[in-house]
C-alpha cells in the first residue's frame, strides 16, 4: 500500500479532549485502521504540528476521505502528503527516460 505521512495539529477543543481522555489516541488510530489505513507509526511532536503519523492507505481518495473525516470534527487541522522512500525515487531515476 502507498505511504503517507499526516501532520496534525489539535484545536482548542482537541487539546481539551486529549487532556480529558488520552487514551483517545488509540481510539482513533483504531478508527483509522477499521477506515482501511494502517498506522505504521505515530509521534508527539514539537513545533507547528503535535502529531507525525506515517500511514499505509489503499489509494490517495482513501487517505483523502480519512483526511476529511478526522478534521470534520473540529478538534484537529491535518495536512496530508504522499510519501515514498528514497530507494524507490533512486530507482525511478535510474530509468533511462529523462527529460533533459
Amino acid at each position: 500500500m502507498p505511504t503517507y505521512i499526516m501532520l496534525s495539529t489539535l484545536t482548542p477543543e482537541g487539546r481539551q479532549t486529549l487532556h480529558k481522555s488520552p487514551k483517545r489516541m488509540e481510539e482513533v488510530n483504531k478508527e483509522i485502521e477499521a477506515f482501511g489505513c494502517k498506522v505504521v507509526s505515530q509521534y508527539a511532536v514539537l513545533g507547528l504540528y503535535d502529531f507525525v503519523t506515517i500511514l499505509e492507505a489503499p489509494d490517495n481518495e482513501t487517505i483523502a476521505h480519512l483526511s476529511v473525516d478526522l478534521g470534520s470534527r473540529g478538534t484537529v487541522n491535518i495536512t496530508t502528503l504522499a510519501a515514498m522512500s528514497t530507494a524507490a525515487l533512486r530507482r525511478k531515476l535510474e530509468e533511462p527516460k529523462h527529460m533533459a
